[in-house]
């Protein structure tokens, strides 16, 4: 008898883990969040050169809860994946206007168009 509830323990136990290892892992799918942030790019090459495409890299990957950024030179788009729990989408904006660019309807910071190689300035 000791054995069956023994049995019976382990199995109650391992859906236990099973149901919160699951729930643990949806939680975290919804807490990942994309957004598309229409931008203005000017010239072609901005998602290579060193001025524009590498700034978006390396300045928003910076920020804690980034995840993963996609420049769309041709949709004027920046598509970015982050964790909600860590960041927000007008923090995001906010951060893409301070790199020079206009983000949705967050308009570019002066000071940073300044900064801007002539061929990423607006003709």
């Amino acid at each position: 008898m000791k054995t069956t509830q023994s049995n019976n323990l382990k199995k109650i136990g391992l859906l236990l883990l099973m149901v919160i290892s699951i729930s643990a892992f949806s939680q975290k799918k919804k807490n990942i969040q994309t957004v598309v942030i229409k931008t203005n790019i000017y010239c072609d090459h901005c998602k290579q050169c060193e001025t524009c495409g590498d700034k978006f890299h390396k300045n928003l990957y910076n920020e804690d809860g980034i995840k993963s950024v996609e420049v769309n030179s041709k949709a004027n788009t920046i598509t970015v994946i982050y964790d909600l729990r860590k960041m927000d989408a007008d923090r995001i904006r906010q951060f893409i206007a301070k790199l020079g660019y206009d983000a949705d309807e967050v308009k570019a910071d002066p000071a940073a168009v300044k900064k801007l190689d002539d061929c990423c300035k607006k003709a």
